[in-house]
């Protein structure tokens, strides 16, 4: 299954969205693996970024948020050398102010719908991460690297520019105010082995890439159905994502809402009856 597909407008997507006709090639591909959502960002050779691969990002991930079937998003570059160089340049070269402006806005927002996805979110960094790929992964909860595949960082200084797709926020919230300026001041890339020292990334893991992008997806599983109640996953990252930006007393308040409709769950009937019976709980998403 593909997220865009050329297809009359009225067509509606299993999810109830009507398809939109899209420019050119495909460049964001959506397949499942099981429950978890694989969201592909497919444009060699850097899987670089135009308004029209955001475009098809955002509906992949509308479509993962709304597949009730899909408990967990990886997100992964095609091929073995990047995830994402950013964004591409030679657009960036041939458009006006204001359309940069409203190219940065959407993909501002489309970041940010990915971050609030109720849904654990992998970044599967198989390749060079830097400039706007490093904000895209930014946005995702977890992000694992494959050993000795690349560098990772945000270079934009070079081109008299910020990170203008969340990177000066997500980076220092990763790594600390001033770390943050100076590795974006500097334009500074580094091995995934550094990003791991600071936290930039969770784990490394050798092998090729496809060994790399399976063994990303066997970690994935265990957090789906019946190995992990996916609603609990998706309450505790939104716990996290929004009570980090809220005041302590706010931000208990909404870890108690959100406990309060996890109680009301049969996962959460069921894992209680699993420990109390002295067996595996076999959760169902309900």
């Amino acid at each position: 299954m593909s997220t865009t597909v050329n297809a009359p407008a009225a067509q509606q997507t299993p999810f109830g969205r009507e398809q939109r006709p899209f420019e050119g090639k495909r460049v964001v591909n959506y397949s499942k693996d099981g429950h978890v959502a694989v969201i592909e960002m497919d444009d060699p050779p850097a899987n670089t970024y135009t308004h029209e691969m955001m475009r098809q990002l955002d509906e992949a991930i509308l479509d993962a948020r709304f597949d009730q079937d899909a408990e967990v998003i990886v997100i992964i570059g095609k091929g073995e050398k990047f995830f994402s160089a950013g964004a591409n340049i030679g657009m960036l070269n041939s458009v006006t102010p204001e359309f940069k402006y409203n190219f940065c806005l959407h993909a501002n927002e489309t970041l940010s719908r990915l971050e609030q996805t109720p849904k654990l979110v992998i970044a599967a960094l198989n390749g060079h991460c830097v400039g706007g790929g490093l904000e895209i992964a930014m946005a995702c909860d977890i992000r694992i690297a494959r050993q000795d595949a690349g560098k990772i960082g945000l270079p934009e200084v070079a081109l008299g520019v910020l990170p203008g797709t969340g990177g000066t926020q997500r980076l220092a919230r990763l790594v600390g105010k001033s770390r943050a300026i100076e590795l974006m001041a500097l334009g500074r890339t580094f091995s995934f082995e550094q990003a791991l020292e600071w936290s930039m990334v969770s784990d490394i893991y050798e092998g090729d890439a496809q060994s790399f992008r399976d063994q990303v997806l066997t970690y994935a599983k265990q957090f789906t159905t019946p190995n992990k109640a996916p609603m609990a996953v998706g309450h505790i990252k939104r716990a996290v994502q929004t009570g980090l930006e809220l005041p302590l007393n706010d931000a208990l308040a909404l870890e108690r809402e959100l406990q309060s409709l996890l109680f009301k769950s049969e996962d959460a009937k069921e894992g209680i009856a699993a420990y109390n019976e002295k067996r595996m709980a076999h959760f169902k998403n309900k």
